[in-house]
C-alpha cells in the first residue's frame, strides 16, 4: 500500500493536479496564503529545499527507506478500529484512525522520517525542531538517534513543565531540549527560537518543522509525508465496509498536520465532508483561546501568510489552550485557504469541552486520548450525525503525556 501512496503523491506533480484549488502552486500558495517569507540568510536554504524535495523524495531508494520504515519501525498501518460502544453511545457509526498507536505515540512520527531522510539526502549533519506537545520533539530526537545525527530541540518554558515526561524522553534519546523563555514560553516562542538558530547555522543544519507551517515548501512537504493516514484510511474502510468514502472526517487542529493528512486523499471529493477543531481555551469571547480562524486574520508568521491572532498594528498576540500542541497563534496556510473556501468546516472546542471528551473515551472505549485529540472527539457533542453515517475520527496521539492534567481536573 506505500508504494501506492507514493505513486499518489507523485502525480502531485502532473499538470492535472497542478490546477486543483486545494493544492499548493509552483509559488507555494493555497489561493492568497502561503508562500516563503524568510530573512536573507535562510534564502538559500529554503530554495535548496524547494527545489529538490520533489526529485527526492520520487526516487526510488527514498521510497523505499520511507516506506520501510512506516512499517517496520513505526508500526504502519495502524488501525481503522470500530468504536462500537462509542457508537451505540452517539447512534452513529464511528472510526478512530489510531494514530496514538504509532511508534513515540502519535502522528509526529511520520513526518520526521520523512523529513529525517530528506535531511541525509541533503548532506544535512545537525537537525533543529521546535516542539509545543513534545510529540514532536519525541519523534525528531527518536529519528535522529536512529539515524546518528546532532538533535536541538526547542520547546517553550511553560511546555516543558506541563509535558515533562517528554522531556525525559527527548534527553534520554539523546536531544538537547533548549527552554523558550521569551513571549508567552510556548510552541511560537520555541518556534522563534529554532528560526533564531537556524539563521546562525545555515550550512550544516536543518530544520524539521513538525507541521503544515512555516516557509513553503514546508507545508506542502509534511501534508505529503503525513497523507500516509488518509490513504490507509480508505483502504482499511474498503476492507471493513465495501466503502472507502467515509460521510466525515475530523480531526484537531493546531498548525494542522495530522488533519491534513486525515484529509489529503478526501480533499477533491465533496461527498466527503471534513470537520477541524480548533482549541477555543477558555472561550473564543476572551482573551484566553487558541482559535486563529475564529478571531485571527491574515497575517504573516513564521515564513508563510496565514490567519494569526493579531492586534491591530501587527502584533502577535498570545494565544491559551489547555493543549500545549494547539497552543499556537496561527494555523497553516493550507488551513486558511480550506477555510476561506469553506471546503473544511473549522468548529472552535473549549478546555472544558475537550476534557469531558478525553474523560468520556477512557471510560466507553478505553483508550486515553491526547488532550489535542480529545478536542476532535468533542465533535461528537457538538454535532449530531444520522444513523448510517460513516465518521472516521483521527486519534491523533495518546493520553499518557497529559495524565497530570487529566488527573488535576478529576
Amino acid at each position: 500500500m506505500y508504494d501506492k501512496l507514493i505513486t499518489i503523491n507523485d502525480l502531485m506533480t502532473s499538470n492535472k493536479l497542478k490546477m486543483n484549488n486545494y493544492k499548493v502552486n509552483e509559488q507555494g500558495f493555497y489561493g492568497e496564503y502561503g508562500g516563503a517569507f524568510v530573512p536573507e540568510m535562510l534564502y538559500p536554504n529554503v530554495e535548496e529545499l524547494k527545489n529538490k524535495y520533489l526529485q527526492i523524495i520520487g526516487t526510488d531508494d527514498f521510497k523505499q527507506q520511507f516506506n520501510e520504515l512506516l512499517k517496520n519501525y513505526v508500526g504502519r498501518p495502524n488501525p481503522l478500529y470500530f468504536a462500537k460502544r462509542l457508537s451505540e453511545k452517539y447512534q452513529t457509526n464511528i472510526y478512530l484512525k489510531r494514530e496514538d498507536l504509532n511508534h513515540t505515540g502519535s502522528h509526529k512520527v511520520n513526518n520526521a522520517i520523512g523529513q529525517i531522510l530528506l535531511a541525509k539526502h541533503l548532506g544535512k549533519k545537525r537537525i533543529i525542531a521546535e516542539t509545543g506537545a513534545g510529540q514532536h520533539g519525541v519523534a525528531t530526537a527518536t529519528v535522529c538517534a536512529l539515524m546518528n545525527l546532532q538533535c536541538v530541540v526547542y520547546m517553550g518554558e511553560v511546555d516543558i513543565e506541563r509535558q515533562a515526561p517528554n522531556v525525559s524522553r527527548m534527553k534520554m534519546l539523546g536531544a538537547e531540549v533548549r527552554a523558550a523563555k521569551s513571549g508567552s514560553r510556548t510552541l511560537k516562542d520555541a518556534t522563534n527560537e529554532a528560526i533564531r538558530d537556524w539563521i546562525n547555522n545555515p550550512e550544516d543544519t536543518y530544520y524539521l518543522i513538525g507541521s503544515v507551517v512555516g516557509p513553503h515548501p514546508y507545508p506542502d512537504m509534511v501534508a505529503r509525508f503525513q497523507s500516509v493516514i488518509s490513504e490507509e484510511i480508505r483502504i482499511q474502510l474498503k476492507e471493513q465496509t465495501g466503502n472507502e468514502k467515509p460521510d466525515y472526517v475530523i480531526a484537531c487542529v493546531g498548525g494542522g498536520s495530522n488533519a491534513m493528512g486525515a484529509f489529503y486523499h478526501f480533499l477533491d471529493d465533496l461527498s466527503v465532508k471534513l470537520i477541524a477543531t480548533e482549541a477555543a481555551g477558555m472561550g473564543i469571547d476572551t482573551d484566553e483561546t487558541a482559535a486563529s480562524l475564529k478571531v485571527g486574520s491574515p497575517g504573516i508568521i513564521h515564513g508563510s501568510r496565514t490567519y494569526l491572532m493579531q492586534t491591530d498594528d501587527g502584533q502577535i498576540i498570545e494565544p491559551y489552550s489547555i493543549s500545549a500542541g494547539l497552543d499556537y497563534p496561527g494555523i497553516g496556510p493550507i488551513h486558511a485557504h480550506l477555510n476561506d473556501t469553506k471546503r473544511v468546516d473549522y468548529m472552535s472546542v473549549t478546555d472544558k469541552e475537550a476534557l469531558d471528551a478525553g474523560f468520556m473515551l477512557t471510560k466507553v472505549e478505553g483508550i486515553i486520548p491526547a488532550l489535542e485529540s480529545a478536542h476532535a472527539i468533542a465533535v461528537l457533542e457538538k454535532k449530531k450525525f444520522k444513523k448510517d453515517d460513516i465518521v472516521v475520527i483521527n486519534l491523533s496521539g495518546r493520553g499518557d503525556k497529559d495524565l497530570a492534567t487529566y488527573i488535576d481536573k478529576l
